[in-house]
């Protein structure tokens, strides 16, 4: 290292406090990265078929929309987006436990 050192230069030792801290904030991110990915897929996959739907109080002035997203299709459909969002999950699960999930 030179010095004075350049601005954005400088990088951390290897084994030093500041590669392990950037390390710790960017697991910390990839599990809070997981766990909303599973929280709204979890959301998505069960709010459609509870009566919270069914009663959406924003949709009683439209009722041609209402007539739509009660429909078993519209239903499903959200229900699809959450496992979508629920296997995203586990699929970045599955690259923080092997590793290659490691961010730049």
């Amino acid at each position: 290292m030179t010095w004075p050192p350049r601005f954005g230069s400088w990088e951390p030792a290897p084994g030093s406090l500041d590669l392990a801290l950037r390390d710790l904030g960017s697991h910390v991110t990839q599990v809070f990265s997981i766990l909303s990915s599973l929280l709204v897929g979890v959301v998505l996959v069960l709010a459609p078929w509870t009566s919270l739907w069914d009663v959406n109080y924003l949709l009683q002035p439209h009722p041609n929309i209402r007539v739509l997203l009660l429909s078993p299709v519209a239903r499903g459909a959200v229900s699809g987006l959450g496992f979508v969002n629920i296997l995203l999950a586990l699929h970045e699960v599955q690259q923080l436990v092997t590793g290659k999930g490691e961010r730049a």
